[in-house]
């Protein structure tokens, strides 16, 4: 039986790149020429909608879109022509450190100062910021550890051994209630939010879904799955210490106990995943195969650009006043708001 009806409503297009896409989609037009996504701004809301509507297909799809387009050639031709233009920015724009030691040396010192946005939520953050945030990190966490587990295949060893073993408990440990994206769609409740997968699509920014294509990005290709390996340390590494700061800003903000438990989960469980994905799987791999030490390194590197580029868009809103959201949340959600 086909699938088509599952999944989230398709969402407005951003420009021409994304319409052409759900055009495509829909069968109700052509698709766009590899040439318009060459000459795209390799961040911007168009190109970056676009990308998240082709990868979308290969996690749960969208309403009203048949199964089989998660393999339509015409559309991977566009896919490819997109992710180039992404990639190659990526490249060319991520500040490389000199080796994967010092990379990841770097990610191991928590500044005396720092000024990101768990710091800033914590000290003085308003919980219509929390939700906000909420809102726009619910484009991963409601999928939280699904991109990397498509890295599982193409390991073995102690790096496939340890890595399954991080997302076993990303995934609850076997148990539902347990599951992280089921944990984050808790604090989500708990902030008055649609728990809906996929809801708060139109509203995110593109920066916020640059975060995610670039895990997807990273996790179709087997041949970057060194730096997939190193965005999941870069993430298993700054979470820990990013997430007691989120836990006291949800209690300060009084957001709720399940948006509470979520970030205090987090401070406990990414401690040990720290230890195990850089002592474990990426010892396990680099003994494989020495050859992805700079991958790995590229994959630290591109996901502290991409984190900060989302940073400084809430930042620079919020403090200007502005909502950090391309559609402002409304009092239509129940809860906490």
């Amino acid at each position: 039986m086909d699938d088509a009806h599952r999944g989230p409503q398709l969402p407005p297009a951003r420009g021409p790149l994304s319409a052409a896409v759900t055009a495509h989609l829909l069968d109700t037009g052509p698709l766009p020429r590899p040439a318009d996504a060459a000459a795209a701004d390799p961040y911007g809301d168009d190109l970056q909608l676009a990308l998240y509507l082709c990868y979308e297909l290969h996690y749960r799809g969208f309403a009203g879109v048949a199964a089989a387009r998660e393999w339509d050639p015409d559309l991977l031709r566009v896919r490819a022509a997109l992710e180039d233009r992404f990639l190659t920015a990526l490249r060319a724009d991520t500040p490389g450190h000199a080796s994967l030691d010092e990379a990841l040396g770097e990610l191991l010192v928590e500044p005396v100062d720092g000024s990101g946005v768990s710091y800033h939520l914590r000290d003085e953050g308003e919980l219509w910021q929390v939700r906000e945030y909420a809102a726009q990190r619910s484009l991963y966490h409601l999928k939280e550890a699904d991109p990397h587990a498509w890295v599982l295949p193409r390991l073995w060893g102690r790096a496939k051994a340890a890595m399954a073993a991080v997302e076993f408990d990303e995934y609850g440990g076997g148990r539902a209630a347990r599951v992280h994206a089921r944990l984050f769609a808790d604090l989500m409740t708990d902030l008055g939010l649609d728990t809906a997968y996929g809801r708060y699509l139109d509203a995110a920014s593109a920066e916020a879904l640059a975060t995610v294509n670039m895990m997807s990005l990273f996790g179709l290709h087997r041949a970057l799955r060194g730096a997939l390996v190193g965005h999941f340390a870069a993430v298993e590494i700054t979470s820990s210490p990013g997430s007691r700061r989120l836990a006291e800003a949800m209690r300060r903000t009084g957001a709720g106990k399940a948006a509470e438990f979520f970030y205090d989960e987090h401070v406990e469980a990414d401690a040990v995943h720290e230890q195990v994905v850089r002592h474990e799987v990426i010892a396990g791999l680099l003994e494989e195969e020495p050859h992805l030490a700079a991958d790995i390194a590229f994959g630290v590197d591109a996901t502290g650009y991409l984190e900060d580029r989302l940073g400084g868009r809430l930042l620079g809103n919020w403090r200007a006043g502005r909502s950090s959201l391309r559609v402002p949340l409304t009092a239509e959600a129940v809860g906490a708001c």
